[in-house]
């Protein structure tokens, strides 16, 4: 009896995928629920698992190729006939292993779980997945445990790179060393690259720009960073300051948290934020769903999670769905001003940036303050001018007197 194995349900408005990599090849046995192909989607990757035990007879979609959902990846028989047991119960092939002088693990040990990166750099450098220890969440392994790993172990050596390709022969002396590498770009670039081109022709994008003094939340920080540690398990950081002080202002101004739908507006009365994680396969926007009802440890819990998942490969559809306002912080990569682009439908980005000593002038003196350029861009169809100046002039306001933030939170 043959199964089709097929393309399942990828989530709210995902309905395409990428063959990333096929964990099985045809004619290899799988148990039940066993992982035989990743799934590689705009948001995230997903595991295509055996429904029931067999061996994989036939794949109908190879690497690379682009598939919807219901599509057939493959097909799934029966099992194939049980290898001969020799003597002490060793199959032949083990007996061979174990001639050979190779050592094998249990049979009815489970093997280390791994994300997909991790996995793909474990083979390609040919590394015992026993001998990785993994950080991520269940001690999952991700791709930084294995470049830990080869660090250590190998410390003198560079890893080896591709051989560069010859140069031809009619080719000048001064073209030699010049190489070129064609990299299919992944199903989340590719996405990245059309909605960012898809914002900037279909919104009236705009940007507007001012400038914090965050000299007050620095001083709470510094103040409260040990206790607030000890208490809640993680650190005190400055998004979750932005994401308060953006949720005041989007009730103020709720234009900010609208979408536009055809000839409609509509204004959400529910504040979904999105917080920008730049990660290794391209940027994504996890979200802090009803964020107004949040505490600040509650936010920055929820940050760290979605930073450990992201770096882990485990972020689900869910963490990512949906979001009504978005704030990015070009500030951790050292970026001093930038114009952040619109995260469709939403119709308003927040990008903080690094913070700086300066001086400034402060009741007629010239002093030094820790200060920070915000820009807000916003789609001009929907939010005018005047309302977006004040909405960043209120962020402004809430940051420089976060003990007003802490009343009005």
């Amino acid at each position: 009896m043959e199964t089709k194995i097929v393309v399942p349900s990828l989530g709210e408005s995902v309905i395409e995928a990428t063959v990333a990599r096929w964990l099985k090849k045809e004619g290899d046995s799988v148990a039940a629920g066993e992982t035989l192909v990743e799934l590689e989607t705009d948001k995230v990757n997903l595991e295509v698992g055996a429904e029931r035990a067999g061996r994989l007879v036939r794949i109908q979609r190879r690497e690379g190729e682009d598939v919807k959902v219901g599509d057939e990846l493959g097909v799934l028989g029966e099992a194939a006939e049980q290898q001969p047991v020799g003597a002490h119960g060793v199959r032949p092939q083990d007996q061979k292993l174990s001639e050979t002088g190779a050592r094998r693990a249990p049979l009815d040990a489970e093997p280390p779980k791994a994300t997909p990166s991790a996995r793909r750099m474990i083979q390609e450098q040919a590394l015992d997945i026993a001998s990785i220890e993994g950080t991520g969440p269940g001690k999952q392994i991700t791709k930084q445990d294995v470049e830990n790993h080869l660090r250590k172990s190998k410390p003198e050596e560079p890893r080896p790179s591709a051989p560069s390709p010859p140069p031809p022969a009619a080719a000048p002396a001064a073209a030699e060393g010049r190489r070129e590498e064609r990299v299919r770009m992944t199903r989340r670039r590719r996405t990245i690259a059309q909605r960012l081109i898809e914002a900037q022709q279909t919104a009236a994008m705009l940007t507007t720009y001012n400038e914090i003094d965050m000299s007050a939340v620095m001083d709470v920080r510094k103040r409260r960073k040990e206790l607030f540690q000890q208490r809640y398990g993680t650190g005190l950081g400055i998004v979750s300051f932005f994401v308060k002080a953006s949720i005041a202002a989007l009730k103020e101004f709720p234009a900010l948290n609208a979408e536009l739908q055809g000839e409609e507006i509509a204004f959400k009365h529910y504040y979904d934020i999105g917080v920008a994680i730049g990660a290794a396969e391209g940027l994504v926007v996890p979200v802090l769903r009803d964020a107004d009802h949040m505490t600040f440890a509650q936010i920055e819990q929820g940050i760290k999670s979605f930073a450990q998942k992201s770096e882990a490969g485990t972020l689900s559809l869910d963490d990512l769905r949906g979001g009504t306002f978005t704030i990015t912080n070009g500030g951790v990569f050292g970026s001093l001003m930038s114009m952040p682009i619109l995260n469709p439908p939403q119709v308003g980005i927040l990008g903080l940036h690094k913070i700086e000593d300066r001086p400034v002038v402060v009741n007629g003196q010239v002093v030094v303050r820790s200060m920070m350029y915000v820009a807000l861009t916003y789609d001009h169809r929907i939010v005018d001018g005047r309302e977006s100046v004040q909405f960043l002039a209120r962020i402004k306001q809430w940051i420089e007197d976060p003990a007003a933030l802490f009343l009005e939170s």
